[in-house]
């Protein structure tokens, strides 16, 4: 190899954002160098997009905000309409109970068992959901999962948005089933949101892009963090609408009329942003199933992946302890503080009759969140910080800010100390965004292969919805006491799971672990040598079992090499071959320069290729046997 052809390899499998100079893969520098990289890199890589920022808005000074709602705002937009819906419960209930005390408030007239059901029935039909479309998004691709989700939602918002009954518990009960087909919807937006997004972006190619390895983190969350503006747009249209329809006044007493014209015009709001999302989904993302077919005809697998899911288990079964456990954890934190916010915000605004004053501080709270969501954005793939770094400080914040009131709960209520519990308040919210919230939702996706990614993480999704569940019926038999007595414990626990089996995939490139995947598929897992396999990528437990033993930088790179030269190779013969249907997107040829065809033609059939024999290449089906006709 010449050092024009080294130079040429390197560049390909060497990116300077994760190699340095001399080759050194980031995760191995000493503590110094790697932040004096790092910082480096970040700036020079925050440089080009501010360059890029001003380059858009001098061409067009709306271009970056349409960039924004392209790439951030409508791929999280189911996400943001599901959140508007979501925590609507727990800004409706007051109005409900004001306005319709005999059965909201007493339960004279209404039986308490279903007033209790609207907290978490609407969980029980996202569990259906997540475990679901998880699987039918595996089965049938990304893109009827995201069809399919968009429809249930809209159809779901018009029930809600019609519910009525004979008696006012006929329409309890009408509007609880209402909330469990919608939530069904809800469930299968995690997995697809998550899975369609990261795959989008990885791209297509066969070498992996700097946009995968430094933005993959952020390309995830801030479709997730539209959840945050769908709490922030809910309140402030509920608040609209009492005003308009209470004349101008938030105070009570509030009319039957008033709340009813309120809570049902704020449910059909969204309907039509969910109608306008599923024209989107079938006509406007026909691509979303891309990477998913890919890796399936690689495997020659058609349907659902069966032994890809048993082989995760055998082997990712303690990241599904992570992922799944971490966001149980999670949700016992965020929907506890959603659920059952009127409660909280009561204590700090002393049981005000007005349910005004509750709504005004949850705008406050959501625009702290949001503030936690978007930091998370900017911060999750940050090689010194990353996932893992944030999540455990994010689940240990929360533990704190929670057992300091816990335990002196009379003294934070007192007006003296009102304002100290409102900032601990506040700053759990925060710290639960710019944390575990948005870190689970990201992992719970990244850390498997592709063949099942989708039900990974609505398998994981769910169990973190079975946190919000008990949650939600704990809630109605226990005091606001006595919930910071339980909570605070889930977070200790949170950071614990996290330390122990949640590997850091911060600066991973996506393709590094699907290439890893190809070789454990095969039966070749010892036979590995890449980065997917450095100690800073493994978790405590995968370390302490030996997952890492067979990393080998030197030995990676000629085996790379190697399964370039099959790729170039196979190209070659398809080419030779008039018959064969050539598909260019599957076959692009386009990392092939001119240095490295010619490195390939001048080494075809060589025999002295340093461990060619010994360490075999995994081919696109998952085996090593080369076609000798192509050889």
């Amino acid at each position: 190899m010449t050092d024009n052809e080294k130079q040429i390899f390197d560049y390909l499998l060497k990116p300077d954002d994760s190699y340095d100079a001399n080759g050194v893969y980031w995760a191995d520098m000493g503590v110094a160098q790697r932040i004096k990289f790092v910082t480096h890199g970040d700036a020079v890589e925050a440089k080009r997009e501010l360059s890029n920022i001003w380059a858009m808005f001098k061409r067009d000074p709306l271009a970056p905000v349409g960039y924004y709602m392209r790439n951030m705002v409508i791929p999280g937009a189911g996400l943001g309409l599901e959140g508007y819906v979501l925590f609507s419960i727990g800004n409706i209930k007051p109005l409900f109970s004001a306005a319709f005390p005999a059965c909201w408030h007493t339960a004279k007239i209404c039986n308490m068992i279903w007033i209790q059901a609207v907290d978490y029935l609407e969980v029980c039909g996202i569990i259906v959901g997540q475990v679901l479309v998880g699987i039918l998004g595996d089965w049938l691709g990304r893109r009827w999962g995201l069809i399919q989700d968009a429809v249930i939602m809209f159809l779901g918002l018009v029930m809600l948005t019609a519910a009525w009954g004979v008696t006012e518990n006929g329409w309890v009960i009408c509007y609880v089933w209402s909330l469990f087909f919608y939530g069904i919807g809800v469930g299968g937006e995690y997995p697809m949101t998550a899975t369609s997004g990261m795959e989008n972006a990885v791209g297509s190619g066969k070498v992996s892009t700097k946009e995968d390895r430094l933005h993959r983190g952020r390309k995830v969350t801030s479709a997730f963090l539209m959840q945050g503006w769908g709490q922030f747009f809910n309140q402030v249209i509920l608040i609209v609408l009492l005003l308009v329809f209470h004349h101008g006044s938030g105070n009570p007493p509030y009319s039957e009329v008033a709340a009813q014209w309120t809570y049902r015009i704020s449910f059909a709001i969204p309907a039509v942003g969910t109608l306008w999302l599923v024209y989107f989904r079938a006509y406007k993302m026909r691509s979303a199933s891309k990477q998913l077919a890919a890796s399936k005809a690689k495997q020659k697998v058609t349907g659902y992946d069966t032994y890809s899911l048993k082989m995760t288990f055998t082997y990712f079964g303690p990241r599904m302890i992570a992922t799944a456990g971490g966001w149980f954890a999670n949700d016992v934190f965020f929907y506890g503080n959603k659920l059952f916010q009127s409660e909280f915000i009561g204590v700090v605004t002393g049981e005000s009759k007005s349910i005004m004053p509750g709504w005004l501080y949850n705008l406050i709270n959501v625009g702290v969140e949001l503030c936690g969501y978007y930091l998370a954005s900017f911060l999750i793939d940050n090689k010194l910080y990353g996932r893992k770094w944030m999540q455990m400080i994010g689940f240990l914040m929360d533990f704190i800010l929670f057992i300091v009131p816990g335990f002196h709960f009379a003294y934070y209520k007192s007006a003296p100390h009102i304002g100290s519990f409102q900032a601990m308040y506040f700053l759990s919210g925060f710290f639960n965004q710019f944390g575990p919230n948005c870190v689970t939702f990201l992992v719970a996706a990244e850390v498997y292969p592709t063949p099942i990614r989708a039900t990974a993480h609505g398998f994981s999704a769910a169990c973190g919805k079975l946190g919000a569940l008990m949650t939600a019926v704990m809630g109605n038999y226990i005091t606001t006491q006595q919930k910071f007595y339980i909570v605070p414990w889930f977070g200790l626990a949170g950071m614990l799971v996290t330390l122990v089996f949640l590997p850091d995939t911060t600066g991973l490139d996506l393709k590094e672990q699907e290439r890893r995947w190809q070789f454990i598929r095969a039966g070749r897992e010892s036979d590995y040598h890449g980065i997917a396999v450095h100690s800073k990528h493994l978790s405590w437990w995968e370390r302490f079992r030996g997952v890492g033993k067979h990393y080998n930088a030197e030995l990676d790179y000629q085996q790379k090499i190697e399964e370039m030269r099959m790729d170039w190779e196979a190209t070659q013969a398809r080419k030779a071959d008039e018959k064969a249907i050539f598909d260019d997107e599957e076959h692009d040829d386009s990392v092939w320069s001119s240095d490295v065809s010619t490195f390939f033609e001048k080494t075809r059939g060589s025999p002295t290729i340093r461990g060619r024999e010994k360490y075999p290449p995994v081919a696109d089906n998952g085996t090593t046997n080369l076609d000798e006709k192509t050889l």
